[in-house]
């Protein structure tokens, strides 16, 4: 469920909705939505809820309103392109500094989590590590199979997709079973909760972040299918909502919220939220497959991050195909995120949150401009053109600074953070 969805476009029979929605999705939803009832802890499960329905709505719009500038070139053109036509080569600039640092970011989160995630599995054998040593491991095994080829990465995450698919029904189908209401609706600890919510807000953003993939899907289905990439955005993103929904019921409702506390004061990282789960599942082969669905779903989100990264910096660089050209672009790809892993092997949520204030910039700012400008320049299209004239513009660009200035409050300690 990460960025390899790309290479699920090609295999999608008859160019179906479905199969467009599955790419959306599967872009969407990775390792991210670990951070979600963590950082959702304070204002619980009604204000999340609330909080993922206002982001999927103004994401969805974000990501039509990129469609829309899409329609007036060319199919096939890149997202590079796309700004550099319309907004000039500085905010092409910006755009694409702000897409390699979230790459970058990502890569290092996902490292974070990996090292944890590893390490809990490893304590189960009872194997103990050092963290920064397991997120190393799980660096350098990962980088080995971008550095040998995009096929390697493409039949690894396959593999990987089908089994996340059945763990996660498995091991979230069980939690789900086992909810208790009283956690979920009634929680326990302090009588605050909506004060939470903006510190919680660019976590949502980064939850759905999908958009690099517009461009590919209006070369895929061709400008002249407009309404059924339409559909396969509002469908893929609603598929998003409803499985981070599923999660949230889920780890909230077996978990109480008073249980956070001592989760974030450990760094909320992937390994202590599952192993937190675990101890309220009562069968061990459940907790195997919770288990099992973390470190594919954090190895999988790696995969499609450092491969988007690899094959941006080899394009940067200049960089050749040749087995010298593959390692060099793999040492600029892989070497500053595993430092920063091997540093600071718990920043996974700091960095979903840093991930999240650039991210702002190409799924939300960048988006609601190039839609104003090709209405100027178009006036008289008649192409797709999202409904709401340019109040929606509005709101999806108000969106997008809101964002980045609630991630900057909280990191400087004026806004509420729960634990």
């Amino acid at each position: 469920m990460a960025n390899y969805m790309n290479a699920a476009k090609d295999k999608a029979a008859g160019k179906s909705v479905l199969g467009g929605a599955m790419i959306i999705a599967g872009t969407a939803v990775g390792a991210g939505m670990f951070s979600l009832p963590v950082v959702g802890a304070g204002m619980w499960f009604a204000y999340s809820l609330v909080m993922l329905l206002a982001v999927w709505f103004c994401m969805l719009v974000s990501g039509l309103l990129l469609l829309e500038t899409n329609l007036h070139f060319e199919s096939g053109v890149s997202f590079d392109t796309l700004t550099h036509q319309t907004l000039g080569n500085f905010w092409r600039i910006v755009n694409g500094s702000s897409i390699a640092f979230v790459l970058y970011i990502l890569a290092y989160a996902y490292i974070s989590g990996g090292g944890s995630i590893v390490n809990h599995s490893l304590e189960t054998a009872g194997i103990e590590l050092p963290q920064s040593v397991a997120g190393l491991v799980f660096a350098l095994g990962l980088a080995f199979i971008v550095f040998i080829s995009t096929k390697a990465v493409d039949r690894i995450t396959t593999i990987m997709l089908g089994g996340m698919v059945i763990t996660f029904f498995l091991a979230v189908g069980n939690l789900l079973i086992d909810v208790d209401t009283v956690k979920l609706l009634t929680p326990d600890g302090e009588d605050t909760y909506l004060p939470y919510l903006l510190a919680a807000l660019p976590f949502g953003l980064v939850s759905f972040g999908y958009h690099g993939n517009v461009p590919s899907l209006v070369k895929y289905y061709g400008k002249e299918d407009s309404c059924t990439i339409i559909k396969a955005i509002v469908i893929g993103t609603l598929l998003a909502f409803v499985i981070y929904v599923c999660w949230l019921v889920a780890t909230m409702g077996n978990i109480a919220r008073s249980d956070f506390v001592s989760i974030i004061a450990q760094g909320g990282n992937m390994g202590v939220l599952v192993s937190a789960l675990s101890d309220v599942m009562t069968d061990d082969w459940l907790t195997s497959m919770l288990t099992i669905f973390a470190n594919l779903a954090v190895a999988s989100s790696f995969l499609g991050v450092t491969l988007g990264l690899f094959d941006y910096l080899a394009d940067l660089f200049g960089f050749d195909e040749s087995r010298l050209g593959r390692l060099k672009t793999a040492t600029v790809t892989f070497l500053p995120p595993t430092i920063l892993g091997l540093l600071f092997p718990n920043g996974f949520l700091i960095a979903i949150g840093f991930a999240a204030l650039a991210a702002t910039v190409w799924t939300a700012i960048v988006p609601a401009m190039m839609a104003y400008k090709v209405r100027k320049l178009f006036p008289n299209a008649t192409s797709f053109k999202v409904p709401g004239g340019n109040v929606v513009i509005v709101i999806v660009l108000l969106f997008g600074l809101v964002t980045g200035a609630c991630h900057l409050l909280a990191m400087a300690d004026l806004l509420p953070v729960y634990g």
